[in-house]
Order: C-alpha cells, then structure tokens, then sequence
C-alpha cells in the first residue's frame, strides 16, 4: 500500500469539505491515533498511509451526514485519490450505510477506533486536566458503560470493531487510549496550527 496523495494534499482536501473546527480536530486526531497503531501492530513502514486514511476518514460527513461514506467515493475520486484508500474510507461505515466490510488490519483498526477516540475525548474533556494523559483505563470503563456518556458514540460500532480485531474490549479500550496519550501533544498541536491559520 502506498499512498498517491501526500498528507498535505489529503488535509487541503478535507478543509475544502470540512469547516466545522470540530471535524478537523476529530480528523486530526483519527489521523496520529492510526499512525500509532500501524507502529503498534508492525506496520511502521505504512503509518503515513494509515495516517492519510485516518485524516480522510469523515471526508463526506459534514456536508453529507444522512450519506456519510456513500458520497466520499464520488470526493476522493475526484481529487485523484487512489482506489485503496477509498475503500478503506467507506469501510468505516460497514453495517451502518455501506456494505463495504474492512478487510486489511488498517480498515479493522479504522472500524474500532473511530467512535472511541471520540467516547475517550470526550472522558478527558470532563477531567480537571482535559487531557488523556491522567486517565485510566478504569475511568474510560465507568463512561463506557453509561449509555448516555457520549451517546453518539455508537458502543455497537465498538464492540463490533474489537471482534473483528479479535481483541477482548479492554484490550482496545487500552491501546486507544495509550494511542492517545502518545499522540495527544502532537494532536493538539497540530489543531493549534489549524485555528492559526483560519482565523
């Protein structure tokens, strides 16, 4: 796999269809998580690959949320955007508005660590620090639990996504959230330089 778009094209792409700060922060953030797990997992030789997906993930959702992964072909095709990445964009929405079912450990790892960098952000956001550097694993398992913590955040996606990994849901809730402290600085600041140049 390699990817025929750089991640400076890939994101000018996705602030031409995203400009609510909170798609890109989330974009931002699926981005460094999925480098972290290509390292994690022995592909290191692909992390910017994986990178790119991630940044390119909710490329459609902003402006298409009722046909989120469905209108995302029709964008990257557009832009030149090679036809692996594509499917692993659209496989994010396996079993939700697509029948496109991930294949590779990226799509799987795309599946099952979407909605939860979400759940974990959100648990950090509620902490006196606001980061994920002082959370435990127990702390994101009390939130799990309670369905109306981050409703949005379907479990149902979650719980489906550590099953195709064939992970115990501990297991994923662990390395997402070390994926996320390893990466939070970063994140943040490249969020920084995103604000500063909008503004």
């Amino acid at each position: 796999m390699t990817e025929n778009i750089s991640r400076e094209e890939a994101f000018q792409l996705l602030k031409e269809h995203n400009k609510d700060a909170f798609h890109i922060q989330h974009a931002i953030t699926v981005e460094a998580v999925m480098k972290w797990f290509a390292q994690e997992l022995g592909f290191g030789d692909e992390a910017e690959y994986w990178g790119i997906v991630g940044l390119l993930h909710d490329i459609d959702f902003e402006e298409y949320p009722e046909e989120h992964c469905l209108k995302a072909p029709e964008i990257l095709r557009n832009a030149g955007v090679s036809e692996d990445i594509i499917h692993s964009v659209v496989s994010h929405g396996f079993g939700i508005t697509v029948e496109v079912e991930p294949e590779h450990d990226m799509e799987k790892v795309l599946f099952a660590a979407d909605e939860l960098t979400g759940l974990i952000w959100a648990c950090a956001l509620m902490r006196p620090s606001q980061s994920t550097k002082d959370m435990e694993l127990k702390s994101l398992k009390k939130k799990y639990k309670n369905l109306k913590f981050a409703a949005g955040c379907s479990r149902d996606v979650i719980n489906r996504g550590a099953e195709m990994l064939g992970w115990e849901l501990a297991e994923l809730q662990q390395k997402t959230l070390d994926a996320m402290k390893a990466t939070e600085d970063e994140i943040n600041e490249k969020f920084a330089e995103y604000e500063a140049s909008v503004s």
